[in-house]
């Protein structure tokens, strides 16, 4: 190496760790810290419990977190508004009650499972969008509108099914949803379209930068961080291929998220969500229809709602009277804040919600495979929870004297 080359890689590395130390300081850590929080955990499991690191725990991890991810993927927009919703637990229960009657065999509106699925979203979103309206249009605090909702929608499923207690879905297209796994050679072929799509995206937003004249920051960090998210779905593959193979409820996580994130990142609509959860008045003078905002909100957050809970009908092949009870509300909200999502409004991304549901369900399942009891779980994630909001208050006072 020159020694030019080398006076341009030590610059290169101290402006990384000058920025890395501003962002610190500033209390600008994004995911890292669960992310990191999440290969210590794995660690520490890895070599207390002998049957965590094996590939079927890895498929079970995966299954496992699928519904309450897609819960926390619509808490992460109503947190970005400074919001809560503590009804979306039992909304998820409605859509698996809508599934699940409207796919039964001897009902005389019995419907294709597909057909099924889409009107139980449907259903959803627009109970979102009931509950939003009044939030956004006649000024009701969103606590107490979901909160209200919190009942009527448990009254709402049990209403539904009493007569009945348990309703078996039999129908394959909706039970695939949670239980379809693919071949080895699908598998494959799915892990090198991923791959290939990223590095595509990756190759663009390069160009553009190039042909606007735009600089790219850390060269080397890019193609570090590019030929790792490359290799791991291959890696994803290779692991689920020694179990029962790739899990369609994985592929199901991965698109919502790209979708959700476009949608927060790459909008219109997704900037005045940001905006609107900074500050709300602000907003408002700039143009911005900060109801019509909250209200789409709301309706993502419910439709998001019945997703995830056609994912916990489909995954027990059945919905009862207890669908959306349990912790599903709490790991749904804390899946979001400890993944980095504010509480406060305005920062945040849909990914927090992604790497705090692994966290929950790698933290669950590895003391399951200790023999632990579930009361110790409970107060492993409640401790791990007040610890994500204490940090998020503690950061939140750092960007303010940062001025950020």
């Amino acid at each position: 190496m020159s020694t030019v080359e080398e006076a341009t890689s030590t610059v290169a590395t101290e402006s990384l760790v000058q920025r890395i130390k501003d962002n610190i300081s500033a209390g600008n850590l994004g995911s890292w810290p669960v992310v990191v929080g999440l290969m210590l955990i794995v660690l520490f499991f890895s070599f207390k419990a002998d049957n965590f690191f094996t590939p079927g725990n890895f498929t079970n991890v995966i299954t496992q977190m699928a519904g309450v991810t897609m819960l926390a993927y619509g808490v992460v927009w109503v947190l970005l508004l400074g919001e809560i919703d503590l009804s979306i637990s039992f909304v998820s229960g409605v859509a698996g009650v809508v599934v699940g009657k409207l796919t039964l065999a001897t009902s005389s509106y019995q419907v294709a499972g597909i057909i099924a699925i889409l009107l139980a979203v449907a259903a959803c979103a627009l109970i979102g969008g009931f509950q939003g309206m009044f939030v956004a249009y006649i000024g009701v605090p969103a606590f107490v509108v979901t909160l209200a909702g919190y009942q009527i929608w448990q009254g709402v499923i049990q209403r539904g099914i009493a007569d009945q207690g348990v309703i078996v879905i039999q129908d394959n297209t909706v039970n695939d949803v949670a239980n379809k796994f693919f071949t080895d050679k699908t598998s494959w072929i799915i892990a090198a379209v991923l791959s290939a799509v990223y590095l595509g995206s990756v190759a663009a937003s390069v160009v553009g930068r190039r042909r606007h004249g735009v600089a790219i920051r850390d060269p080397w960090l890019l193609a570090v961080k590019t030929a790792l998210v490359g290799a791991a779905p291959f890696l994803v593959v290779w692991i689920c291929n020694k179990d029962r193979g790739l899990p369609f409820v994985l592929l199901l996580m991965i698109a919502m998220l790209l979708v959700l994130t476009y949608l927060a990142k790459r909008t219109t609509f997704g900037r005045h969500v940001y905006a609107v959860g900074g500050n709300a008045e602000a907003a408002r003078r700039a143009g911005i229809n900060v109801a019509r905002v909250r209200l789409i909100v709301f309706m993502i957050s419910g439709a998001m709602a019945g997703l995830g809970g056609i994912v916990l009908a489909a995954r027990l092949n059945s919905v009862d009277l207890n669908a959306g009870g349990g912790t599903l509300l709490i790991d749904a909200i804390s899946a979001a804040v400890i993944g980095g999502t504010s509480l406060f409004g305005g920062r945040g991304e849909v990914r927090d919600a992604f790497f705090g549901s692994l966290l929950i369900a790698t933290i669950a399942n590895g003391l399951n495979t200790l023999n632990l009891t579930q009361g110790v779980i409970y107060m492993t994630t409640g401790a791990i929870l007040l610890f994500a909001v204490t940090l998020d208050t503690v950061l939140r006072r750092r960007q303010r004297k940062a001025g950020r």
